[in-house]
């Protein structure tokens, strides 16, 4: 009786002695605007303001001239792949769970749509003539001309992932995505060419067109592939990392690539060099310019930092 009594005694002993429990840190991050948790995937801006969108229905948005985020979040917190910017300066993002959602109010207030498919969607542009276009799996594409109350859906019958979707000009349209496929639009979406295969089954992560026969592609092992034919042939350009690369930007002067473990790069005119983000170890999903000339990149574990960039030209 007096063992047990004595045990007794040394654990509550024990208890007491327990440092309690720190929280700070928690709370602390919670009054961020952005935080580690957040997963970054795309950034648009029109005149006046920056959207980022992302992981957990977070919007995130800022004035142009001026970084100070702000915090929102959507409801049912869906997960935010992509953000675009249509030319009457709305706002359009997409969710994983197949739904469009549009703002008016440079991003202060979502309305969302659901995508009437039962494709998996992965990309969304806003064309020229402010209408929406999405693409998926099963070579889907989907457009809307009345903001998401009515959607036509079109596909290429090939049984391949599209993950990406560019509008070069009014009527110039490149889609691209799983083994390899490329194909364009001469008018405007309404019919496509058949599709170009870049050989060996190439996963396109990222496309970049400058016109209707130049562009790039950006894929698994740091690879980026160059077309001067409108995807006829391709020619491996080299690249100082073996980081898979996420996407491109272009300003008025340069085109660089970005990807995972941190990975920038800019174009020389005829291959790839490595440019110091800062950054840590994550991948970085999207990029745009600052009035300042700075570049802005988000990705992973809530990153999102301007970039100082010299101005250099890219030229072919």
């Amino acid at each position: 009786m007096e063992t047990v009594g004595l045990g007794l005694i040394i654990s509550l002993s024990l208890v007491g002695c327990e440092a309690p429990l720190n929280l700070e840190g928690v709370e602390a991050e919670k009054q961020k605007q952005v935080r580690r948790t957040d997963q970054l995937q795309g950034i648009a801006a029109n005149a006046t303001t920056l959207v980022v969108v992302g992981s957990d229905g977070i919007v995130l948005t800022s004035p142009l001239d001026q970084l100070s985020w702000t915090r929102h979040q959507l409801d049912d917190a869906p997960t935010l792949v992509d953000v675009a910017v249509c030319p009457d300066q709305s706002f359009v993002a997409l969710s994983i769970d197949k739904r469009a959602w549009f703002s008016a109010d440079n991003g202060l207030s979502w309305q969302s749509k659901k995508l009437p498919t039962a494709e998996d969607l992965l990309d969304l542009t806003c064309a020229p003539d402010n209408s929406i276009w999405v693409v998926g799996s099963f070579s889907t594409v989907l457009n809307s001309t009345d903001k998401g109350e009515s959607w036509n859906e079109t596909t290429l019958n090939e049984d391949a992932m599209l993950t990406g979707i560019q509008f070069v000009d009014q009527n110039t349209v490149f889609i691209s995505g799983e083994f390899g496929l490329v194909s364009r639009s001469d008018d405007a979406g309404m019919s496509w060419n058949m599709p170009e295969m870049i050989p060996n089954d190439f996963y396109t992560h990222a496309a970049y067109f400058t016109s209707a026969t130049e562009g790039w592609v950006g894929g698994l092992s740091g690879q980026i592939l160059y077309t001067e034919d409108g995807g006829a042939s391709w020619h491996k350009q080299l690249t100082p990392t073996e980081s898979p690369i996420y996407g491109f930007y272009s300003n008025a002067e340069t085109l660089f690539a970005f990807g995972d473990h941190s990975t920038l790069l800019r174009f020389n005119g005829q291959d790839w060099a490595a440019v110091n983000s800062h950054g840590r170890p994550v991948y970085l999903r999207d990029a745009v310019q600052l009035p300042s000339g700075e570049l802005l990149l988000a990705g992973g574990s809530g990153s999102l930092f301007p970039l100082a960039i010299q101005s250099t030209s890219s030229g072919k």
